[in-house]
């Protein structure tokens, strides 16, 4: 049963490596419209929720590494270094809060919220980083605009998207009208 379990939940994540893949085609592969729709973060969110920390982390750190890869999108250094600390915290913290948590409502919002706020964080910190060792500087003005004001629009699209699907798949699992059903709150 075990096995079975891990089979499935590789399964999952190589699906979610393969959608934070693609889901920048969508954007036109312009980067002023990925920085702003954050479309690599949305799979890797999912990731986290629905195969746990573990596998959330470990497609987060591969997917912009294996775009930057094989697609030149986004670029290697800083970009795709950088995202790929950022997308493996959001995998692992929105895993495990979800994991560990009550599944409610409020607790979903708790874990998709967290671990896009300590991705951030994050993502600010290894940019900071680079930018020192390089001699370049990162400033709190260009943080706070590429981690929030610039992706406002994909912040509200994950706030929205993800509790309503995550929803939908947890009433799917147990089914309307039992007392499974109630539990989701």
């Amino acid at each position: 049963m075990k096995n079975s379990f891990e089979t499935k939940n590789m399964v999952y994540a190589g699906l979610f490596v393969a959608l934070a893949m693609v889901l920048p085609f969508f954007t036109g592969n312009i980067p002023q419209i990925g920085k702003m729709l954050c479309p690599m973060h949305i799979p890797i969110l999912f990731c986290g929720m629905m195969c746990g920390a573990k596998y959330g982390a470990m497609a987060g750190f591969v997917s912009p590494l294996l775009r930057s890869a094989v697609f030149h999108a986004p670029v290697m250094y800083p970009s795709a270094v950088a995202m790929a600390v950022e997308l493996m915290v959001y995998g692992l913290v929105a895993g495990f809060l979800y994991e560990h948590l009550d599944k409610t409502v409020r607790n979903l919002y708790s874990s998709l919220i967290s671990a896009m706020i300590a991705g951030r964080l994050v993502w600010g910190i290894v940019m900071f980083a680079m930018m020192i060792g390089s001699g370049e500087g990162f400033t709190v003005a260009a943080f706070l605009s590429a981690t929030f004001f610039s992706s406002i629009p994909g912040i509200v699209l994950q706030i929205i998207l993800i509790p309503t699907v995550m929803l939908a798949i947890r009433r799917a699992e147990y089914g309307f009208g039992t007392n499974k059903a109630k539990e989701i709150k």
